[in-house]
C-alpha cells in the first residue's frame, strides 16, 4: 500500500530519496554535538537552543515548543541551571513569572556547536561543485521557509520570497525572488 503511494505522489518519492540522502547531514550534525556538547541530553540542547532564539521566554512557552509538559521542562531547567548554562529570573511585566535567559557559559557552548558544526560543514561542502553547494543551498533554504511557515501555523508560500544569492564566497546575502 505504501509502495502505491510513492508511485501515484512523485512528491513521495523525492521524500524518500531526501530521507535516504539527509544521513550525511545528520552524521556531521551530530557529530558536531558530540564533540561540543557531549554531556548534554538532545533535549537539553533542544532547550538551550530555544531559550537562544527566544531568550526571556517563559518555562510553559519552553515546554509548549519542545512538545514537553511543565513538570518535565521544569526538571530540564533545573539540571540546565546546575550545569551553570542556563539561568532563572523574575520577569520584567509579572515578577511571578519566570524568564529564561542562558548564561555567558551557555551562549558559549552554544557558539561552540555552531563554529564546529560550521567547520565540518564547509569540509564537505569544498567536495562539491559550486553548482552542487548553490543548488543545495536554495534548495535547503526552500525547504526551511515552508517548514517555518508550517510550524507557525501560517500557510505555506508556494515560492519564498527570500532565496540566498550564492554568486558571493563570502557569507550569502539575501536577494528578493
Amino acid at each position: 500500500m505504501v509502495e502505491q503511494r510513492k508511485h501515484e505522489d512523485p512528491v513521495a518519492g523525492v521524500a524518500a530519496a531526501v530521507d535516504g540522502v539527509a544521513g550525511g547531514l545528520l552524521a556531521v550534525w551530530d557529530a558536531a554535538r558530540q564533540r561540543t556538547t557531549g554531556q548534554l541530553s538532545t533535549s537539553q540542547l533542544r532547550a538551550l537552543i530555544v531559550v537562544q532564539d527566544h531568550a526571556g521566554i517563559n518555562l510553559r512557552g519552553l515546554a509548549k515548543r519542545l512538545g514537553m509538559l511543565l513538570s518535565s521542562a521544569s526538571r530540564l531547567c533545573d539540571r540546565l541551571v546546575a550545569a551553570g548554562l542556563l539561568e532563572r529570573e523574575p520577569g520584567r511585566v509579572d515578577r511571578r513569572e519566570i524568564a529564561l535567559h542562558l548564561t555567558p557559559a551557555g551562549e558559549d557552548l552554544l557558539g561552540e556547536l555552531r563554529d564546529d558544526r560550521q567547520d565540518q560543514l564547509a569540509e564537505v561542502l569544498r567536495g562539491m561543485s559550486v553548482t552542487g553547494r548553490q543548488a543545495l543551498l536554495r534548495g535547503l533554504s526552500e525547504f526551511d521557509a515552508v517548514a517555518q511557515t508550517r510550524s507557525s501555523g501560517a500557510p505555506a508560500p508556494l515560492h519564498p520570497r527570500a532565496v540566498p544569492d550564492t554568486r558571493t564566497t563570502s557569507a550569502p546575502t539575501i536577494r528578493s525572488a
